[in-house]
């Protein structure tokens, strides 16, 4: 009977998620129209911090509790998860188009501060100093894009007056609100449900907060691009990926600030360097003809498959 709950909770998380998703997605890109703001900052600061709550709040949890393995799975897997799976998923459902100053600038800050991670980790300890560090930085590109999102107004192509009869600010500000509500509630229920489904079985924190905890967090990131993906909100699906990663560094930041983090050596040697070894493909994969394609996303799909075999048979040691 236990079980059976703990499925349904499972359950009501997705449910809660893919809803959440939805309003978020809807409510986000119809302000960024009437505000004037272009749809791909709203994706990078905004949705993206939005998403990454139920990262936050699982961080902050797990390293209160002493669970430094959680809280580095959980940013290491999600990372992950983001380019991997959830790019990889968007860019089936819907061949996704770049725009040009998400790769001159975004990209480059997202793969220089998963550099930084991996180097303030070598001591196998990020502490006070490192962790304020990490979330000055977060804090500075927020700063940079409400900058340009101010100094280069987008001018929409949908109409204001179309979008202002739909209800305005006010309906469009709830939306948002009740969207990322559902993402978190979502999530927190995901998460629980399967971090107890593991721990039934004897699966150790790590792989906890690498897999279930990870990809549960990373979660409202997949369904906010699926149903941006289906609306054909490009930008978004985009914006929400890469200012995640970059928010999702900030995060360990932050809990870092408030509870030194240990560092596993054997992260080094294989998960951080498969983060960055994705971070980094995100660049080359995007100058391609400046689109990700579908037959791109399968590719990314089946290195995330590879990546998580080789998790739980670690044949290359």
């Amino acid at each position: 009977m236990d079980i059976l709950i703990i499925i349904l909770y499972f359950v009501i998380g997705l449910v809660a998620l893919y809803f959440g998703g939805e309003r978020l997605v809807s409510g986000a890109s119809n302000l960024a129209r009437m505000l004037g703001i272009s749809p791909m900052v709203i994706g990078l600061t905004v949705v993206a911090f939005g998403t990454s709550s139920p990262e936050f709040l699982v961080c902050i949890m797990a390293a209160l509790q002493g669970s430094s393995d959680i809280v580095v799975g959980n940013i290491v897997g999600s990372n992950i998860s983001n380019i991997a799976l959830i790019l990889g998923v968007s860019a089936i459902l819907c061949p996704i188009v770049i725009n040009v100053k998400l790769i001159k600038v975004e990209v480059p800050i997202m793969i220089l501060l998963t550099l930084l991670l991996y180097i303030l980790s070598i001591r196998h300890q990020i502490g006070r100093l490192e962790g304020g560090f990490l979330f000055a930085a977060i804090i500075a590109f927020t700063g940079y894009s409400y900058y340009t999102a101010r100094k280069e107004p987008y001018k929409s192509k949908a109409g204001f007056e179309e979008i202002k009869k739909n209800g305005g600010y006010l309906k469009q500000a709830v939306f948002l609100v009740l969207g990322l509500a559902g993402l978190i509630i979502g999530a927190r229920l995901l998460v629980d449900s399967a971090i107890t489904l593991a721990q039934m079985f004897g699966v150790s924190e790590f792989i906890i907060g690498i897999t279930a905890v990870a990809i549960g967090t990373s979660l409202p990131e997949l369904s906010t691009s699926i149903v941006a993906a289906l609306r054909k909100e490009q930008d978004i699906i985009v914006g929400n990926i890469i200012g995640s990663n970059i928010f999702n560094i900030g995060i360990l930041g932050l809990v870092s600030v408030i509870q030194p983090i240990t560092v596993e050596p054997s992260l080094l040697r294989f998960e951080f360097p498969v983060m960055i070894f994705f971070t980094i493909l995100v660049l080359p994969l995007m100058r391609t003809g400046f689109r990700v394609s579908k037959r791109e996303g399968i590719v990314l799909l089946l290195l995330y498959a590879v990546f998580m075999f080789l998790l739980f048979n670690p044949i290359w040691l």
